[in-house]
């Protein structure tokens, strides 16, 4: 019998900004680091002696850059328009170089106009913490309303439409005006910030764009980028839409069981694969995540093990990691199954896992840290994960 393996324990890090430190990231356990080269997202190729900078500074903290997250991906890339050409051979060119660097994960989005999304960052909860959330009824508010986007009102049925004028209308300007800046003025990991009018502006640039469209933008893409990555010896592992669902009226084409098969089978290729956001995809609750890994476990190239708490109406909590609506425990055991498999298989590839996101606790809530990204938060939620991670690996 093969020894049951445990994933790769990993941190994701803002680079030298961050409030947390590489020293704490060491102090959490973890041994690999999540990071990109944030300071560079106006579309140039990232070059070797950047990377070899930001893997030196990694490496001297006696961890690893394990993960890229992410290389951003151009909107001249999604809708195939405007400077399309130059933008894949730069994303082409950063790829190799990451490649020749050693760096051996690449996760990437396909989310047009704005990345992850959420209402509400200090989401208050019995514990007394403070969470992430997302409202539909308050996105809404924000899209029909406050945004006033051509069509906006033509995209949601009359009942919600109803709720959001009454989420609008007890709420102050200063309430608003949060409510605005928690949707458009940029989250962690996000490469843009918008204004309202530029906010309009980029997703006006969308219009006449359909699912199919982005689709078949994405595997365009796919077919130039995949053999760059097999031959540098990278797996991609693109990152699912979140929230799960279309957002001012512009498409999403990662949501899904079928989205995840679509692509996978549309440029079949081991270097093609998923990052399997156990929060995204569970935001919905037609996507049975376990199930998700047994079916796609060959093709997972990094994990992002986060919990959500569903409404039932497309809102959602950023519930504890072990908590929520996502059976986590029956998916660690899912994924180790898949590391077993690998290594009974000769393969070598280790399937890194961080934890997304963790409740503001402590005195983080006095000091500065980004939404989603406090420490004591994600210790809390590595180590709950990694006491699964090790009893499963007792039980065989």
């Amino acid at each position: 019998m093969a020894e049951v393996k445990t994933m790769q324990q990993s941190w994701r890090w803002f680079g030298p900004e961050d409030p947390i430190s590489l020293g704490h990231v060491r102090q959490a356990g973890a041994t690999g680091v999540v990071t990109a080269l944030h300071h560079i997202y106006d579309g140039r190729a990232w070059t070797p002696e950047d990377i070899a900078t930001r893997k030196a500074m990694i490496a001297a903290a006696g961890l690893t850059w394990n993960v890229c997250e992410s290389i951003p991906v151009p909107s001249s890339v999604k809708m195939r328009s405007g400077p399309w050409r130059q933008s894949i051979d730069a994303w082409k060119d950063s790829l190799a170089n990451l490649g020749r660097a050693g760096i051996p994960t690449v996760c990437y989005n396909f989310m047009p106009v704005v990345d992850w999304t959420r209402t509400d960052l200090m989401f208050a909860m019995p514990s007394t913490g403070r969470a992430l959330r997302f409202d539909l009824a308050e996105f809404v508010a924000y899209d029909a309303y406050v945004l006033k986007r051509a069509g906006a009102e033509h995209d949601y049925p009359d009942l919600l439409l109803e709720r959001a004028r009454a989420v609008l209308a007890e709420k102050t300007e200063a309430e608003i005006a949060t409510l605005e800046t928690n949707i458009i003025a940029g989250l962690p990991g996000g490469e843009d910030s918008y204004s309202r009018e530029g906010i309009r502006d980029r997703i006006a640039a969308f219009d006449g764009i359909t699912a199919a469209d982005m689709r078949a933008n994405l595997l365009a893409f796919l077919a130039e980028v995949v053999p760059v990555a097999a031959e540098v010896g990278v797996n991609l592992a693109i990152h699912p839409d979140d929230p799960p669902m279309p957002l001012f009226g512009l498409p999403r084409i990662v949501s899904t069981v079928s989205d995840a098969e679509a692509i996978l089978d549309g440029v079949d290729h081991p270097a093609n694969g998923l990052t399997l956001c156990a929060g995204s995809y569970g935001s919905r609750a037609d996507n049975d995540v376990p199930t998700m890994v047994e079916a796609f476990g060959h093709r997972i190239h990094f994990v992002h093990l986060r919990n959500v708490s569903r409404d039932g109406n497309g809102s959602f909590t950023e519930s504890d990691h072990l908590d929520g609506d996502v059976d986590m425990v029956a998916v660690i055991a899912a994924l180790m199954r898949e590391e077993t498999r690998r290594a009974a298989a000769d393969d070598d590839r280790p399937i890194p896992m961080r934890p997304d996101h963790g409740h503001l606790l402590g005195n983080d809530g006095e000091r500065r840290s980004n939404p989603g990204y406090s420490y004591v938060g994600r210790l809390k939620g590595l180590a709950e994960l990694r006491g699964v991670m090790k009893a499963v690996a007792a039980l065989g």
